[in-house]
């Protein structure tokens, strides 16, 4: 599948550029060339910057491992997700650092979300048979970090109170309903896919507990003000990972546990993972680069745009696509196209909400799989795409529903 991938994004790219090229953009040649380069030194910056962090979060969940902290994190997600995973057996150190993952994810936590979900995806790999192909847990696993929800999406409401939004949460519940959409998706297609039972007592009844926690936390972030909403993700999000970490060292440290020794041998572990994602970083950086670089992403928003155009569709969405369509490549680009948009538009406007909601509700897709598959060397993802991209599929036409029926 990755090479497929790989192979079209080469071959879409060198049609675009010559297509600028009879317009008369010689320009494109140059942008791409650059393109190429930028994105091989920021394949190394990104990898190098995750050293620390990564070497951190080892260190720190070998000792938690050792103190029996992360079992019991594990014990309280286990019964759902052996029902979601059931080639994992019961008692797996999986499902600990899964459920570690998950939770940082939901608060927002991305410091420690990748390293901690770097750590899951070594786990799942531990039980591996054929190393270089992608297990069925894997593949939901990254299904479900390219799709989880955000609970509380401070930088989106930070960005739109810069910008000057008379009420820069007002997109709060339909972030969290797209990206809900986006994650239900997500599950239901890898579910298709793996012929998952989900009717059975256990996932519908944690399904339930979900969702009435869900509409609690709405309730009560809908009555605070955009500040308090930051402090409240804040302290929150502060305290998770403090408790977290005071719990480890604490508990590790009652029960005799060789505390700096786990920890330096984690933190090695941290350090050669990080370093051996530089090739398969390069690899799918370099070929959204020029993704970016030849216009092709341009072009299909025009496709986009004239097609609904055509059809005599209400076409005021087109205007916030950018945002969706970069957001699966690039964190940062859906950053920046978001911004334009709101500036072009206005913060307010219906183009300006909707890429706001873009940019809290979908993953950037490719860079997880690059990610998270790079660091165990698996070159073989299955269906781990389709379900992905089927997910932020899912995620967009639930963002644009939901912004007609909020704001249309």
């Amino acid at each position: 599948m990755l090479n497929r991938v790989w192979f079209i994004f080469f071959v879409t790219s060198l049609l675009a550029i010559a297509v600028s090229l009879l317009q008369g953009n010689s320009q494109v040649l140059s942008e791409s060339v650059n393109a190429l380069f930028s994105s091989s030194k920021l394949a190394a910056e990104i990898a190098l910057g995750l050293v620390g962090v990564l070497s951190l979060w080892m260190g720190l969940m070998r000792v938690g491992e050792k103190a029996g902290v992360v079992a019991v994190f594990a014990k309280l997600f286990e019964p759902l997700l052996a029902r979601l995973m059931p080639e994992v057996p019961r008692g797996h150190k999986a499902y600990g650092s899964v459920t570690m993952n998950l939770t940082a994810n939901m608060l927002g936590l991305d410091n420690a979300a990748t390293p901690l979900g770097l750590k899951a995806m070594q786990d799942l790999q531990s039980l591996n048979p054929v190393k270089h192909v992608a297990t069925n847990a894997q593949i939901l696993f990254l299904v479900l970090n390219t799709s989880s929800v955000t609970l509380v999406p401070v930088t989106v409401f930070l960005y739109r109170a810069q910008q000057g939004a008379a009420a820069p949460a007002e997109v709060f519940l339909p972030i969290l309903l797209a990206t809900l959409a986006s994650t239900l998706a997500g599950v239901l297609v890898v579910a298709i896919f793996q012929r998952l039972s989900l009717l059975n007592a256990v996932v519908i009844g944690y399904a339930g507990v979900i969702f009435a926690s869900l509409s609690a936390l709405m309730f009560y972030l809908g009555t605070l003000s955009v500040t308090a909403i930051s402090e409240v993700s804040t302290l929150l999000g502060n305290g998770v990972l403090l408790a977290l970490i005071f719990s480890f060292v604490l508990v590790a440290g009652l029960k005799k546990v060789a505390i700096y020794d786990e920890f330096i041998e984690g933190a090695k572990e941290g350090f050669g993972q990080s370093i051996k994602l530089i090739p398969y970083l390069l690899a799918m950086l370099i070929a959204i680069a020029l993704l970016r670089a030849s216009g092709a992403l341009d072009y299909l928003l025009y496709v986009v745009a004239s097609i609904v155009h055509l059809l005599g569709g209400d076409t005021r969405f087109v205007d916030a696509l950018p945002t969706a369509l970069m957001k699966p490549f690039s964190g940062s680009g859906a950053r920046a196209m978001m911004l334009e948009t709101m500036d072009h538009y206005g913060v307010d406007s219906f183009a300006g909400k909707l890429a706001a909601i873009f940019q809290g509700s979908t993953e950037t897709t490719f860079y997880v799989l690059a990610v998270y598959f790079g660091a165990v060397g698996i070159r073989n993802g299955r269906h781990a795409l389709v379900c992905g991209l089927t997910a932020d599929f899912a995620g967009i036409i639930a963002a644009i529903m939901v912004c007609y029926h909020f704001y249309g």
